[in-house]
């Protein structure tokens, strides 16, 4: 089996080192190239276009960062007559349910197959293999996959088209609205006096816990700001929610105040830092009090961009 993967930055490394180590033969594509050229003394060839990568895969997998850029690489520079009649298109990125939904249908067109199969687990979890993977499209064609997604992780069957996304929209809205949580719970401690690291080991024994307070609450603590989850990425991941909230007639108030905090911090230049980084956002609100109880010159000094 041929597979053809599209984007090799922080996710999607990873992830083809682990397809590699299970033994699949991979082409790879990055807008940097260099990012792709890392990967060839793990066995991975590098193709110098997306045409080229995927002209003779069995698969292709996109791993990109929003929909816009999917849109342009799979569709707007005339890749679609490069694909082989038959094979199957894996999007693992984060888009707009619809757009997938348009992907589909504009892939079946062609004679081509296509999941729409965002992950969960950040950088660690791409780098442990043990991604949740949720998948829309045609559940004949999951099966098909489903080996290949042993490799990345678990995978689950979520419905048709789309629905891999509305997962994935699902999920983003309890990762930021619980790091908020998380955050505004640790200051409220740490501003009475009580110790963060302590409330946090606390916590963890109680109704309380989460996978967002073990991880995201320990980098808030130690400041460890360096991302897995970019907070920019974070915030387009909100905005995709409120979008399709809308079509659907929905408000979705915890989301939309989640979103608001994050435009504060990417508009205060922190796009890069990781989206635990929404701690320094509401240090900013309270006269830049900290989970150490020391001001600081700046809400924003505390960020590593490096």
């Amino acid at each position: 089996m041929k597979i053809a993967f599209l984007g090799t930055g922080l996710m999607g490394r990873p992830m083809v080192i682990n397809l590699l180590n299970a033994g699949y033969k991979l082409t790879l594509w990055n807008r940097t190239r260099s990012k792709a050229e890392a990967l060839i003394s793990y066995g991975a060839e590098v193709a110098d276009t997306a045409a080229q990568a995927i002209a003779d895969a069995d698969i292709t997998i996109t791993m990109l960062e929003n929909g816009p850029i999917v849109d342009q690489v799979l569709f707007n520079t005339g890749q679609p007559a490069s694909f082989k009649r038959g094979s199957t298109v894996i999007d693992m990125s984060s888009i707009p349910p619809e757009l997938a939904k348009q992907h589909f249908a504009r892939f079946k067109h062609i004679g081509v197959n296509y999941l729409d199969a965002p992950v969960s687990g950040g950088t660690v979890g791409a780098q442990q293999a043990s991604l949740a993977i949720m998948a829309g499209g045609e559940k004949t064609v999951f099966d098909r996959c489903h080996t290949l997604f042993t490799a990345l992780g678990k995978a689950t069957y979520i419905g048709p088209a789309g629905s891999g996304q509305l997962a994935k929209c699902a999920n983003q809205a309890i990762v930021g609205i619980t790091i908020g949580a998380v955050a505004e719970a640790l200051l409220l401690a740490a501003q009475g006096g009580a110790d963060p690291a302590a409330v946090r080991e606390a916590l963890l024994g109680g109704f309380a816990s989460s996978r967002i307070l073990e991880l995201h609450g320990q980098r808030m603590i130690d400041r460890e700001f360096n991302p897995g989850a970019t907070s920019r990425v974070q915030l387009k991941d909100l905005r995709t929610i409120l979008d399709t909230a809308q079509a659907e007639a929905l408000y979705l108030p915890l989301v939309q105040q989640t979103y608001d905090q994050y435009q504060n911090l990417v508009n205060n230049g922190l796009e890069e830092v990781d989206h635990s980084g929404l701690l320094l956002q509401l240090e900013r609100l309270n006269g830049n009090r900290t989970l150490n109880n020391k001001a600081t010159t700046s809400p924003y000094d505390s960020a590593d961009h490096t």
